[in-house]
């Protein structure tokens, strides 16, 4: 048996797909988006040193790391719908309040609410899958979700590059507002509540407790959920340097969101891949294999960088690489963890989430403030922390790799 897939009655899969998709995009929005700005906010709000503009997303992935703890809970009680649409209310109006800031300090704190309200679109988005699918069969969706989810990665430094060049930074805030409008209208619309309420937990302090200890005590599905934290702190990490990799070593100038959008695409056909030989090969061989191919081209990178600066086509090559191991890891990890807790789903989606992002958030924010103008400090976080997520696996899978445990044959 493959796995389940049971969406609501009247709801088309692409479509249930591509909203899925566009909610949880609201979160990668927020973040790729603003790299072209980084030049204009450091200037108009008088930031001393370069690398501290990257707080820009320091701040957002720790509101939301914190909110995803309390959205998880909120949409076990509540559903889906509800806990949703106050996320993007608060991810909304932070977006429009923040050209108003009058310092950096100001900007930070309302990046830290609309961090905390974006948390409800990843709680709710992996809860409904949940909801809805098990086993290979959520592996297939997810990667899918995640293939439409990453075309925003790939469009939105150009998008920021456009809306700089057209006006101030705050244009990106006001356009990322109004994007968040739209898709919560969407959601109003299409999404239909995906949690029974007789499936529905309350919200008294010893049951949360008790959801948090089924998370906390399932071993594997805590070092798989775990890893992916780990593995974002790589990816933080670069999301953090790009602008100034691709802008001083590689002098791109205007050019680097393409260049960026190069490994962005490379992780969206990963993920396409992902949905089409998942139920072939298994969520494990394909997972623990695509690690060990992080892991061995970012050594291969950190090498050559000790050389000298690596050419610019064969450093975007390696770069997608990376990015094309990372897409087949992430949703197959998160897969693994979510498929022996449906009953938590919520809970379970915002334990993960919560560890995940404030794990990948401090860790890249580390790796980041080594930048020294070379890539050879990013590529040796990346191998150290693929090194790290190796590590859970094993845990997780009592030292086992790429088989197909008896407890979750599906997987």
């Amino acid at each position: 048996m493959s796995g389940q897939s049971h969406l609501p009655q009247g709801t088309s899969r692409v479509g249930f797909i591509a909203l899925i998709a566009a909610i949880m995009a609201l979160n990668a929005l927020a973040i790729d988006i603003m790299l072209p700005a980084f030049p204009q906010i450091r200037d108009s709000l008088g930031i001393d040193d370069p690398n501290h503009t990257q707080f820009v997303l320091t701040t957002y992935f720790a509101g939301f790391g914190i909110g995803q703890l309390l959205f998880g809970p909120i949409s076990d009680r509540f559903g889906r719908r509800a806990p949703l649409f106050w996320g993007l209310g608060l991810y909304v109006i932070c977006a429009f309040l923040a050209p108003l800031s009058p310092d950096f300090t100001v900007l930070l704190v309302l990046r830290v609410l609309q961090g905390f309200g974006a948390a409800s679109t990843r709680i709710v988005a992996m809860a409904i899958v949940r909801d809805t699918h098990s086993g290979r069969a959520m592996a297939e969706v997810m990667s899918l979700v995640f293939m439409v989810f990453m075309i925003v990665p790939i469009i939105a430094p150009a998008i920021g590059q456009g809306l700089v060049l057209l006006g101030p930074w705050p244009l990106i805030f006001i356009v990322m507002a109004v994007l968040g409008f739209c898709v919560g209208l969407w959601a109003h619309f299409k999404l239909p509540e995906t949690l029974a309420i007789e499936a529905r937990r309350q919200l008294r302090f010893s049951v949360i407790v008790e959801g948090f200890g089924i998370v906390l005590s399932n071993r594997t599905a805590m070092m798989y959920g775990l890893a992916p934290g780990v593995m974002f702190g790589a990816m933080f990490a670069f999301i953090g340097v790009v602008q100034p990799i691709y802008t001083e070593i590689y002098d791109l100038g205007l050019l680097f969101p393409l260049a960026f959008a190069a490994a962005a695409g490379f992780m969206a056909v990963s993920s396409l891949l992902n949905a089409r030989i998942v139920r072939i090969f298994g969520i494990r061989r394909l997972s623990h294999s695509a690690l060990f191919g992080f892991i061995l081209i970012s050594a291969f990178w950190g090498l050559w960088s000790l050389t000298g600066t690596i050419p610019l086509i064969p450093f975007i090559l390696l770069v997608s690489s990376v990015m094309f191991m990372f897409g087949m890891i992430a949703n197959n990890f998160n897969s693994l963890a979510m498929e022996p807790l449906g009953q938590v789903a919520g809970t379970a989606s915002s334990v993960f989430g919560f560890l995940q992002t404030v794990l990948g958030a401090f860790m890249g924010a580390g790796i980041g403030q080594l930048y020294n103008g070379t890539t050879t400090p990013i590529a040796a976080g990346f191998v150290v922390l693929g090194l790290l997520a190796l590590g859970m696996v094993l845990i997780a899978e009592k030292g086992k790799l790429f088989g197909v445990s008896e407890e979750y044959a599906n997987a």
